[in-house]
């Protein structure tokens, strides 16, 4: 998929991607965008991976391997961060399904080959325990929307678990949340409208009850624990050597 995030907008984040220190191997749009409910005022969540020079690596100094950098572009808040394809490599073992949503992302910035053959992995990567991370996702955001009653977080606690469970199910990474209400059938009904209200105010409230909700994502985590004993997805990952070659193969590449 193409940005659809606006011409002069495109524009600028490709600028972005040429200012980098060091060549980026990829770079996509996540956060709301990615999610399918920004604001018209939300940020902009630009994530990739770095290569750093061998020397960087080899010497005295400690390496840069994350940056992150947040500014004002044309009015547009912009949140930079990219790791080095090393560390981005031993985040993707960590059943970290966030890291993953990055690279899957189908708004890119950016491409290259080692980008396509990190893509490649990620079947291969995925475990029947990425089912944690977003079942703690989901609570860290619950516990956000209960102190706050903003919308936001209510949004990002259906997202999670919803990806979780189509996760579980399918195998794929699916962040999209307009398309998980089509994907999973448990998806509360209310979810559409809290989309649309979530596009006229970044941090408004949410009018839901807060028990009614409270119901719905306690039956979503019900239904993520019963797809998770059910799913077919791996034990552990089998990415290890293969990731363990792209690292070595890209740095030898770049030098």
């Amino acid at each position: 998929m193409t940005l659809t995030l606006g011409s002069a907008l495109d524009a600028g984040l490709t600028a972005v991607v040429a200012e980098q220190p060091d060549a980026l191997l990829f770079a996509t749009v996540s956060g709301a965008h990615l999610y399918g409910f920004p604001s018209r005022d939300s940020d902009v969540d630009l994530r990739g991976v770095h290569l750093l020079p061998v020397e960087q690596l080899i010497g005295l100094r400690e390496p840069e391997e994350t940056r992150s950098r947040m500014w004002d572009r044309d009015g547009v808040e912009m949140d930079l961060v990219t790791h080095d394809l090393r560390k981005f490599a031993r985040l993707m073992l960590r059943r970290n399904g966030y890291v993953l949503e990055q690279l899957t992302s189908p708004l890119v910035v950016h491409t290259t080959g080692t980008h396509a053959e990190l893509c490649a992995l990620v079947p291969e990567v995925l475990t029947v325990h990425h089912a944690h991370h977003y079942r703690g996702f989901a609570g860290t955001q619950w516990r956000l929307f209960e102190s706050s009653g903003e919308l936001k977080p209510l949004l990002y606690t259906y997202r999670a678990l919803l990806t979780g469970v189509h996760l579980m199910r399918s195998g794929e990474v699916q962040a999209h949340l307009p398309t998980l209400v089509g994907e999973v059938a448990e998806a509360p009904a209310r979810l559409p409208d809290l989309v649309a209200a979530k596009e006229a105010a970044e941090h408004g409230n949410a009018e839901s009850a807060v028990e009614d909700v409270r119901a719905e994502v306690e039956a979503l985590h019900g239904v993520l624990d019963a797809a998770q004993a059910a799913s077919g997805l791996a034990d552990a990952t089998r990415a290890h050597d293969a990731l363990h070659d792209l690292v070595v193969r890209a740095r030898i590449g770049a030098l």
